[in-house]
């Protein structure tokens, strides 16, 4: 029996998850110890998504990370930017601890969107 290869056939491109990693913002020691532990997060679960699932077509699904982790209204603004410019279809915002304001939360009423995270700062 012959498999054909995947191939994109839908006019445009596939649509991509965007990682969102989001900080409890505040400088003087809470941010800095959580960036690392942010960003890997952000990174495993993109690598996990493209490893496991695809399109329809059978294409693997393209994550999109944001540049820097997002801890206020700025920096959520730029990662907004960057998932328009990229195509990104769904959002997932990702985190070791409480940060949910709306600051930093995805607020786009057109995208699906989740969040995954879980308050690890151990206070």
């Amino acid at each position: 029996m012959k498999i054909n290869p995947p191939v994109n056939r839908l006019l445009g491109e596939m649509p991509k998850i965007g990682i969102r990693p989001t900080i409890d913002g505040r400088l003087g020691g809470v941010r800095e110890s959580l960036e690392e532990q942010t960003m890997n997060m952000a990174n495993n679960v993109a690598a996990f998504l493209s490893e496991n699932l695809r399109h329809y077509n059978g294409l693997p699904v393209e994550c999109v990370i944001a540049d820097s982790t997002i801890g206020g209204v700025a920096e959520a603004a730029a990662c907004a930017d960057k998932f328009r410019r990229e195509g990104v279809g769904v959002s997932l915002t990702v985190t070791p601890c409480w940060c949910y304001g709306s600051e930093t939360m995805d607020m786009d009423p057109h995208l699906p969107k989740a969040v995954w995270g879980f308050n690890g700062t151990e206070r």
